[in-house]
């Protein structure tokens, strides 16, 4: 029979009622040291005070109006968004698959507006991941999204993943967009060097193709900068962020210049629950946290710390771990054991890990974390491995 919760999922036999920080509870009180921030998402920890104190205020006033009305709120988190990115515009959805959604439609719109129809082929690469709905699953095109969804939809060109060769020679008279990942959460924590991402750049601005950069994980703050696109020192034309712009609450958003988002007039697109009052009163106090200079810097720090410690886990352990990469703290340790026994044996150690493609775990902490909570959990994935070595021959 089948469960009342529709099982897409294989769930960990764990369930947590509390969470403080970098720290969740269950219900019999066992705490678990969480290395997942709910996939980034979780940018400022668990139970944040500014972040609880911002919703609780926001909540006793006023939850829901639509889009049909101003939303100060909104206009306020827009507005901080535009003078911190290179964006002039701002629209709100409720997650990183509805930002794909917009990000593919106002790509193709712009190029219909321009008097180019047949420009509506987007560039993407194996190993990337937009979200779930029909459209980011076309884009993706990896199989063990696809498989059964048939039919998908056209219009996306799949490349090999780091083939400069195959990316010059897919530009043609019908590309409207390049879509890409700075750095590939779900593909296994795998970073577009910053050469590669300045010459996309350069295609782009050379053939007149959209850049569209998915930051959904590993922007906001999660590299060391705001957007993980800064350390390339280029600017993108779309721009999907979501997860950590929340901290936890359902947001997230497509930013763009005003000539990309040209297409995009009235009753082109919408969202019920996009930007409203709740999560962008959220959104703001999260982007005045994250946002500010001194806290990147301690991102960064905390990285390198982190980084360091990985190294000679890897160094000690190298029967159980390959590598390390990454950026700030959206970091990946290749695995030589399945990547799903390191993550198993973490939940023996209470310690919270994600798995990734190309047998990778992800580390993807609080950008807040204590360095105390660094060292224990260096601890612990130390026990992990131990635990997984392979014992030696007689």
């Amino acid at each position: 029979m089948i469960s009342p919760v529709l099982p897409t999922y294989n769930r960990a036999a764990l369930s947590f009622v509390s969470g403080q920080g970098a720290w969740l509870t269950e219900a019999d009180g066992s705490r678990y040291l969480d290395l997942t921030a709910g996939i980034a998402v979780n940018a400022l920890g668990h139970a944040n005070p500014a972040l609880v104190a911002a919703l609780t205020e926001q909540a006793a006033k006023l939850w829901h109006v639509s889009n049909l009305y101003q939303i100060p709120q909104q206009t306020a988190l827009a507005e901080t968004l535009v003078a911190e990115t290179f964006a002039d515009t701002v629209f709100f959805t409720n997650s990183g698959t509805e930002a794909a959604e917009l990000a593919i439609k106002m790509a193709r719109k712009f190029w219909y507006e321009q008097g180019h129809p047949e420009r509506v082929n987007i560039l993407t690469f194996s190993g990337s991941f937009h979200g779930r709905s029909t459209g980011a699953i076309s884009a993706s095109g990896g199989e063990k999204m696809v498989k059964g969804f048939g039919p998908l939809l056209p219009g996306f060109v799949h490349l090999p993943f780091g083939d400069h060769d195959a990316l010059r020679a897919a530009f043609d008279h019908t590309t409207a967009a390049v879509m890409v990942e700075p750095v590939q959460g779900e593909g296994g924590i795998r970073p577009l060097p910053d050469a590669c991402l300045k010459g996309l750049r350069d295609l782009c601005d050379s053939t007149g193709t959209l850049m569209i950069l998915d930051e959904v994980q590993c922007g906001m703050g999660r590299t060391g900068k705001l957007f993980a696109h800064e350390w390339a020192g280029i600017t993108p034309d779309i721009m999907m962020v979501a997860k950590g712009i929340g901290g936890g609450f359902p947001l997230g958003a497509v930013l763009a210049t005003e000539r990309a988002a040209s297409g995009m007039t009235a009753g082109s697109h919408g969202s019920t629950y996009g930007g409203n009052p709740l999560g962008c009163a959220v959104g703001l106090e999260v982007m005045k946290i994250i946002a500010d200079p001194a806290f990147l810097a301690d991102v960064n720090r905390k990285s390198a710390l982190l980084r360091q410690k990985l190294e000679g886990l890897v160094a000690e352990y190298p029967d159980v771990f390959e590598s390390v990469r990454g950026a700030g703290l959206m970091l990946g340790i290749k695995c030589v054991v399945l990547n799903t026994d390191v993550v198993k044996a973490g939940h023996v150690q209470h310690l919270l890990m994600v798995p990734a493609g190309d047998n990778v775990i992800r580390l993807l902490p609080p950008l807040n974390i204590p360095d105390e909570d660094i060292s224990e959990a260096i601890a612990r994935l130390g026990a992990v491995a131990q635990s997984l070595r392979t014992p030696p021959t007689a």
